[in-house]
């Protein structure tokens, strides 16, 4: 159903964080758990009484593999963007959350730091916006490049709004615009593997 906004039909992004995955090597080939190619069922209930005008998605195999069985639903093929993908991952170690997070500039040895994601996928946000006026669209994201959007369109999203949402897998959010301003934020579904 479109909805209105001073007479206006918004534009409806609906994202979809991926599902839980398999830890690997190659971060943009990991696939689901088995228990994430269940969960993208939640997804496609979530979606399938929806007018979806297209689904978009980071190049990452997890990303795609979530909304695929909507996509298919809809008879619709994923497009992919390289400017949606997650960030680069450097060292794991311990503090580092907290540290990017106080410092978008920051990025560990052979990582991303938040400001390079944020700027990517807002770019990449930007172009879907004014390409797909009025629409609704569903991207499929990650958690970091995720809340990097939200951070944008909230400066008070921090790393616990992160922490909150770390585990959920997948996540499902709809954000609201008009033209190029987010009017709305709504939580659709998640899955908690914590």
């Amino acid at each position: 159903m479109a909805k209105w906004f001073n007479g206006e039909l918004m534009t409806n992004i609906i994202f979809v964080r991926h599902a839980q995955s398999v830890y690997g090597e190659d971060d943009r080939t990991r696939p689901l758990s088995e228990a994430g190619l269940k969960d993208r069922e939640i997804v496609l209930d979530t979606l399938k009484d929806r007018k979806i005008d297209a689904f978009l998605s980071s190049p990452y195999k997890r990303s795609i593999d979530t909304i695929k069985p909507a996509s298919e639903h809809f008879g619709m093929d994923i497009i992919t963007d390289e400017r949606l993908r997650e960030r680069k991952a450097g060292s794991y170690e311990e503090g580092l959350l907290e540290k990017r997070w106080l410092d978008f500039t920051f990025a560990e040895e052979d990582g991303e730091c938040l400001d390079s994601v944020q700027k990517r996928n807002i770019e990449a946000l930007k172009v879907i916006l004014d390409k797909y006026k009025r629409k609704t669209i569903v991207i499929g994201t990650h958690g970091t490049a995720l809340s990097s959007i939200l951070h944008h369109y909230n400066n008070d999203f921090g790393v616990k709004d992160f922490l909150r949402i770390v585990n959920w897998m997948p996540y499902i959010v709809e954000l609201r615009f008009n033209n190029n301003e987010l009017v709305e934020l709504i939580e659709l579904a998640h899955v908690d593997k914590g």
